[in-house]
């Protein structure tokens, strides 16, 4: 066995190698009448609130779909609660909005995504 018992418990894992998280999908949301200018300044304010989440450790994955319909992204909390995670999500400039609204789920995946944030730094050349 290769198990790491160091590793498992730096990354909460359970003793399937497996985590609670909260999925989150963002859809479209009911504000459609914004401006380019307004629409272009809320999206960079977007991807700084994920970056903020990522770096307090409460964001695991993010990254929008790419298939042009109402689900536009998703994100992976580090919650246990849907309460916790609605509190996170609500700090995103996109749903103060209207833009985008969220659809939260419970959902159990392996631990080894708290260590994602840690690695794409490592591996990103560009910031958006």
């Amino acid at each position: 066995s290769i198990y790491d018992s160091t590793l498992a418990k730096k990354l909460k894992a359970d003793e399937y190698g497996m985590h609670k998280y909260v999925m989150c999908f963002l859809k479209t949301g009911p504000n459609k009448t914004l401006s380019a200018d307004s629409s272009k300044k809320i999206q960079a304010a977007h991807l700084q609130n994920i970056k903020h989440l990522a770096s307090q450790g409460k964001l695991m994955v993010a990254g929008p779909f790419m298939d042009n319909t109402e689900l536009e992204g998703v994100f992976i909390l580090n919650s246990s609660t849907l309460e916790e995670a609605q509190a996170l999500v609500n700090t995103d400039p996109a749903i103060k909005a209207g833009v985008l609204i969220m659809e939260l789920h419970p959902w159990y995946g392996s631990a080894a995504l708290m260590d994602v944030p840690a690695i794409h730094a490592k591996i990103q050349k560009k910031s958006f």
